[in-house]
């Protein structure tokens, strides 16, 4: 069957991330996907702070319980995004404006459908996967509820999020950050008003979320429709035209993100165990974890693009120079904010109102465990890359790898010798093979692929 014949005749602007300093893009693009990223975590952080302030665990841990499965349909939503990102960042590249518009019009079309299948798959198996994760009684109860007032939401989720990778592609990274900035605010005053201010508690976290991801798309589809005017409105032909290379690089990526709330499902489960107090101090952990990390969050969707249109101008040079200069924001962001954490430990268990093993976990995680996301950064690093660059199922075989092979054994180990604690240490640990593997693996591939397109790589 023949190729459909695709739009040529109208160029895009000259890309803004194939000349100029790559350091400089990956620390402009990062700095502003992290701001808007950072307050959303910031604002989900302070969601823990007022279930504490109620003053019952039980909440707290199913909230926790939540989160696991909040964090699949997130991961779930980057995964498609990726998609969408690297397909109209590479026309970009080329200078196919139409052909972007069209791939960005049939992407979010394709991201509704594909999550709106998801809640329908999900919703009948909520109960089963609290029990799973460990879940009883009435904590399971609460988180169930939680979830089927939440769940429905996942399609404006993923939206939201592809909107803001597509935002990203065109090099807008302040109208990409707008995106979850807005959200951000909105979190800032619905969170209180309907979990304190209303009573509503658990209630009031999942009503909050619903209008918070309403906002992200309503704030995404001004910046990309009316500002960037690059959605063109498919019909199934086109659709139907784009899935194929859509999921060709959304499926890997999408199991390459799932493999990560996977893994914390394990980590949740065994730390289970010990107590709901003790998955309080992992659920209060998995909310610090973004908030002190979310540069290197936003530096894996961030250079997303950047990659993405220098490989469809056919920059490999500056394809390996993006990723060198991601791997030093990463180091130095890294180890600067693990000394911090050290050093606050205390303080941070403070202000979640934590006593006992809670406590004890917290502390011991930001002494110990917080050194292991210069790892996890660097194996960000190497997803971005593999993604944009064609090899999506290499970042798939990374991150299961991580999730299972550096997650299971590792955990499991720990919580049989030193419980709780050994757990968290074990999750930690798993990571550092897997990150300094992804970044060789990286450079292999990136230096073939410079070499097959022929002669010594042009300099910036």
């Amino acid at each position: 069957m023949p190729k459909p014949e695709q739009p040529s005749g109208e160029r895009a602007p000259a890309p803004q991330l194939v000349t100029g300093s790559t350091l400089g893009h990956v620390i402009r693009m990062t700095t502003a996907g992290s701001i808007g990223l950072v307050a959303v975590f910031a604002v989900d952080a302070l969601n823990l702070f007022y279930i504490t302030l109620l003053g019952q665990p039980e909440l707290t841990a199913a909230l926790g319980y939540a989160s696991t499965l909040l964090f699949l349909g997130t991961s779930i939503s980057i995964g498609l995004s990726i998609a969408a990102t690297a397909l109209t960042s590479r026309a970009l590249g080329r200078g196919q404006l139409a052909l972007a518009r069209q791939i960005a019009g049939a992407s979010l079309l394709i991201v509704a459908a594909c999550m709106t299948l998801l809640v329908l798959l999900c919703y009948p198996l909520l109960e089963p996967a609290m029990h799973l994760l460990g879940a009883r009684g009435e904590t399971a109860e609460r988180a169930v509820t939680l979830m089927r007032i939440v769940l429905p939401s996942w399609p404006l989720l993923g939206v939201g999020m592809c909107l803001s990778g597509l935002l990203r592609a065109t090099g807008d990274a302040r109208r990409a950050m707008y995106v979850t900035l807005g959200a951000a605010a909105t979190a800032l005053v619905m969170d209180p008003l309907l979990i304190l201010g209303l009573g509503l508690e658990l209630h009031g976290v999942a009503i909050a979320t619903v209008i918070v991801r309403l906002a992200m798309v309503v704030i995404g589809l001004h910046g990309l429709w009316r500002v960037h005017k690059l959605i063109a409105r498919p019909d199934a032909a086109l659709v139907l035209r784009e899935l194929g290379p859509f999921m060709g690089i959304a499926m890997p990526a999408v199991l390459t993100q799932i493999a990560t709330p996977v893994g914390n499902a394990f980590v949740t489960a065994s730390i289970s165990s010990f107590g709901d107090e003790a998955v309080a101090g992992w659920t209060v952990i998995q909310r610090i974890i973004p908030v002190a990390f979310g540069v290197l969050f936003a530096m894996s969707g961030a250079i997303g693009p950047i990659i993405g249109q220098n490989f469809g101008a056919q920059r490999f040079d500056r394809v390996a120079s993006t990723i060198r200069d991601s791997l030093k924001v990463t180091l130095v962001y890294a180890l600067t904010v693990w000394v911090l954490m050290a050093l606050g430990s205390g303080w941070i268990a403070d202000i979640f109102q934590s006593h006992g093993d809670a406590r004890e976990l917290i502390v011991f995680f930001c002494i110990f465990v917080a050194g292991s996301f210069l790892f996890n950064g660097a194996l960000f690093v190497a997803n971005a890359a593999f993604n944009n660059l064609g090899f999506a199922f290499y970042s798939t075989a990374l991150n299961w790898g991580r999730s299972t092979l550096g997650v299971i054994p590792f955990v499991w180990l720990g919580q049989s010798w030193f419980g709780a604690k050994g757990a968290l240490a074990g999750y930690g640990l798993g990571v550092i093979a897997f990150g300094l593997f992804g970044i060789w693996w990286c450079f292999q591939v990136v230096g073939k692929m410079q070499k097959s397109s022929g002669g010594p790589p042009r300099r910036a």
